[in-house]
């Protein structure tokens, strides 16, 4: 019995040979060995001149861009839990500039206490002194909530012994409860829409506050510090100083 066999082409053995070759060196290549070492940074370092003049230039263009004034504080502004002088400026500044950039009319703004990290002193206020206040990167957040959720949020800026918050906006609370919450002398309406802005800290759960986490946020990437900075520097053009007071906007009922 005669049995026809075919050969394999030259060619094609080849091909075969060489992707046996490719499959065992890429089985047994070994990842590139990575060296690292630890340095202490010290006095005893010498400085890299090549470094200093590369940054120098920037360091110079900051420097004065921190030192530029831009306002003018009439009796210095301080924080304190609850409602303060400077948390009502920093949410009348945040309310003021959000109006204008998102281009519609914000209901209140609101600031998380623990994100105001210093105070304005009376007199000529600097960039960097807006930095001191505000040294986070966080970003002004637009949001449409109903009353209910408004409610919620406020009760639970009351737990935190109060938030501050723009002019137009009144709430008591007593024993870390919210009593009562009124916008423009008004009772919020559970069922009514609202506009408010916070920052993406807050509206993105931090400090607990999930009732806004799942609701549509608008955000046009701008910073709550620039927009103290731009507010500051808006009330310096109309010829107005910083004279933020305590007004009542939150009642703690003893």
């Amino acid at each position: 019995m005669h049995y026809n066999t075919m050969k394999r082409p030259f060619s094609i053995n080849i091909i075969l040979l060489l992707f046996i070759f490719i499959l065992q060196n890429s089985c047994t290549t070994k990842a590139p060995q990575v060296l690292y070492s630890n340095y202490s940074i010290s006095k005893t370092i010498l400085k890299d001149s090549n470094s200093i003049k590369l940054i120098e230039p920037y360091k110079t263009q900051l420097g004065k861009s921190l030192k530029e004034v831009i306002g003018f504080s009439a009796n210095g502004l301080f924080t304190r839990k609850g409602e303060s002088a400077i948390g009502n400026y920093m949410a009348d500044a945040i309310k003021t500039m959000a109006e204008k950039r998102f281009n519609t009319k914000v209901t209140a703004a609101f600031i998380n206490s623990g994100g105001i990290r210093s105070y304005l002193p009376k007199g000529e206020i600097t960039v960097e002194q807006i930095f001191d206040i505000m040294p986070f990167d966080n970003l002004i957040i637009l949001q449409e909530v109903n009353g209910k959720t408004l409610l919620d949020f406020l009760n639970h800026a009351a737990e935190k012994g109060g938030w501050p918050v723009s002019k137009g906006l009144t709430y008591s609370i007593k024993e870390g409860k919210l009593l009562t919450a009124e916008i423009d002398g008004n009772p919020i309406d559970e069922n009514a829409i609202y506009t408010i802005v916070n920052s993406d800290y807050v509206v993105n759960g931090g400090d607990n506050t999930k009732m806004l986490n799942k609701i549509p946020k608008k955000n046009i990437n701008y910073l709550v510090r620039d927009a103290i900075i731009d507010y500051t520097k808006w009330l310096t053009q109309t010829g107005k100083t910083i004279d933020t007071k305590i007004e009542n906007r939150i009642k703690d009922v003893k």
